[in-house]
């Protein structure tokens, strides 16, 4: 099963500078990965590097919401 991660760092970052095309490349991927079978993970990286998964989108709905989220702030 193929996996997609999302960090939300980058997510936030891209909002705050509101570069919309990086930020629906990063969604139709997540979109792809779903459709396909597979499940995308929601991330953060601490200060040291390390990344942990802190959630797991795995249906069309969930990656539509999480999306409909972060345009929200735009």
């Amino acid at each position: 099963m193929t996996e997609y991660s999302i960090n939300v760092s980058e997510v936030e970052e891209l909002q705050m500078t509101s570069k919309l095309v990086e930020l629906e490349q990063m969604f139709t991927r997540a979109q792809s990965t779903i459709m396909q079978g597979g499940s995308v993970y929601l991330v953060r990286q601490n200060a040291d590097g390390s990344k942990y998964k802190f959630d797991e989108l795995t249906t069309e709905d969930e990656i539509g919401n999480y999306k409909e989220t972060v345009f929200k702030y735009l």
